[in-house]
């Protein structure tokens, strides 16, 4: 089998690359922006982050058996003791993804392109333990799902794949159609589109054009299109699309789910129905959001030759992800762990998981402030208050500046609410109320790190 690699050929068709000691340029198996993890045979690329500059690391990574290097052209002045070949542009980190495409054409693994506002690291986790049942397969590793991350991801995959699956993420315009151009997908699958980034996108039509863009280069390659119909834009862009595949819960679709009913923890037992074809399971994941995530997955590898019994299967690797809905189970209490990030949408999932388990009686729910709603941010927040109204949450324990807001507006069913204006108080709070037989729901947006008191409640077990 031919190994997966750059020639100096390659190397010339970069824009704006000029290579200098072309003599000694040897094949590359490897590319990396870390020179802590120099293999043999690969090629450094000096890009500028938040944090560091590559251009630091050159020699380290030289040192460690780099055999090539691209660097931005005006640092190449400082360059003149190394001898291997040095690779000049104007944009490393252009460059990275000039390589990436590059190396993108020399695969024969299908790919799998995954993009949404809410669940498509799930999907994507979900989708690469279905596919390891038959598969070799590459996926993005954590959330590396950016202009740096999906570049990285598709040079990591290799002639011994037969799959990657990728996410595509987004907070600004442009950059779902900059990676997916990069990535070009034979498959692709947007989870939903939700007021997600709306400091950005302005409202969900801003979304829909943003992420759509992977669907473009999807088609551009007579690619299969995955339409959730749930969604009421998606399904509108569906209709214009001919060679796709229908997934939904409530509307009619190619794969139809529906929840029979859930366990004490709120495990949902489903049944999928394509054409005469029935799956039924009872799912490792919660809420109504994954079993359209888990639908979705289901019918992207019943697509591509998964049998349902190979499925089954692989659904007992499934387990629920990190920060994501992720369900404990403790002596006295249950927690939900939903913290890696917050939206409308994923609010309101929570709170529907957090009401559907009956092994608890009380119901408690730690809440934070959801970012980048732009203009929509007090409207969102307020509305979030009318869905706990209707909830049978029995506390409510909020902190942010937006949450004041919703707090004022609660008067329903809720038996006790308290906002707080310091972390200390809250934690404080956590450590002291009674919380035997409770489930509680702890979440909000990354940038509130609700994760600390999920440790303060965590620590009570112990």
């Amino acid at each position: 089998m031919k190994r997966t690699h750059l020639n100096i050929e390659d190397i010339f068709n970069i824009p704006t690359a000029v290579i200098y000691n072309p003599d000694a340029f040897k094949s590359i198996y490897h590319v990396s922006i870390d020179s802590r993890v120099i293999k043999k045979n690969t090629l450094f690329i000096a890009v500028k982050g938040e944090r560091f500059d590559g251009h630091d690391f050159i020699n380290e990574a030289v040192k460690k058996g780099a055999v090539a290097v691209i660097v931005n052209e005006k640092n190449f002045k400082n360059l003149s003791e190394i001898d291997i070949p040095v690779i000049t542009v104007k944009d490393t980190t252009k460059a990275l993804g000039d390589a990436a495409k590059i190396w993108r054409s020399k695969l024969n693994a299908k790919i799998i392109g995954i993009t949404g506002s809410a669940g498509k690291t799930t999907t994507k986790e979900i989708l690469a333990v279905l596919f390891s049942e038959k598969f070799k397969v590459n996926k993005t590793i954590a959330n590396n799902n950016n202009h740096i991350g999906v570049p990285l991801t598709i040079l990591s995959t290799n002639e011994k794949h037969n799959i990657l699956v990728a996410e595509l993420g987004t907070n600004h315009f442009g950059e779902i159609p900059y990676t997916a151009r990069i990535l070009s997908p034979d498959f692709a699958l947007i989870t939903n589109i939700g007021d997600s980034h709306l400091e950005y996108f302005k409202n969900r039509k801003g979304v829909l054009k943003e992420k759509s863009a992977l669907f473009n280069e999807a088609i551009k390659r007579n690619g299969k299109i995955f339409i959730n119909n749930d969604d009421k834009l998606l399904k509108e862009i569906g209709k214009k699309i001919k060679n796709k595949i229908t997934f939904a819960l409530n509307e009619s679709a190619d794969y139809k789910a529906k929840i029979i009913g859930y366990d004490k923890l709120a495990m949902p037992h489903i049944v999928i129905k394509n054409k005469k074809k029935l799956f039924d399971a009872v799912l490792p994941v919660i809420g109504e959001t994954n079993v359209l995530n888990f639908t979705s997955a289901y019918s992207v590898a019943s697509e591509l030759g998964l049998n349902d019994l190979q499925i089954k299967k692989a659904l007992k690797k499934v387990k629920t992800y990190s920060k994501r809905l992720e369900i404990k189970n403790y002596k006295n209490f249950t927690l939900i762990n939903d913290t890696y990030n917050a939206n409308p949408d994923s609010m309101k999932s929570s709170f529907d998981v957090l009401n559907k388990i009956q092994s608890r009686k009380r119901k408690i729910a730690v809440i934070g402030d959801m970012f980048e709603l732009g203009s929509e941010s007090k409207a969102k927040h307020l509305n979030l208050a009318e869905l706990i109204n209707k909830s049978k949450t029995d506390e409510i324990y909020s902190i942010g500046k937006m949450m004041k807001l919703m707090d004022k507006k609660l008067n329903g069913k809720t038996k006790y609410h308290q906002h707080f204006t310091d972390r200390e108080s809250l934690k404080n709070v956590l450590d002291k109320i009674d919380i035997s037989n409770s489930a509680i729901l702890i979440k909000g947006s990354r940038g509130m790190k609700m994760e600390e008191f999920v440790s303060v409640i965590e620590a009570r077990e112990k």
